[in-house]
């Protein structure tokens, strides 16, 4: 009894988590073409926004 749940834990257990692993990464939902743009300009925008939306001083002290 002991050694048939050993085999279906080290033989099985493997075999129907790389079916689970599978499946989620076919059933993930792909960005459209236009979401993707969205993303990018969103991205720009936080990266071109400075902290506390003032923009830097260019005098040196």
């Amino acid at each position: 009894m002991a050694d048939n749940l050993w085999f279906i834990l080290v033989a099985i257990g493997p075999i129907l988590l790389g079916g689970a692993i599978a499946y989620a990464m076919l059933q993930r939902r792909r960005l459209s073409s236009s979401e993707k743009a969205r993303q990018e300009e969103a991205v720009k925008a936080l990266y071109d926004k400075p902290q506390g939306g003032r923009q830097p001083s260019t005098h040196s002290r």
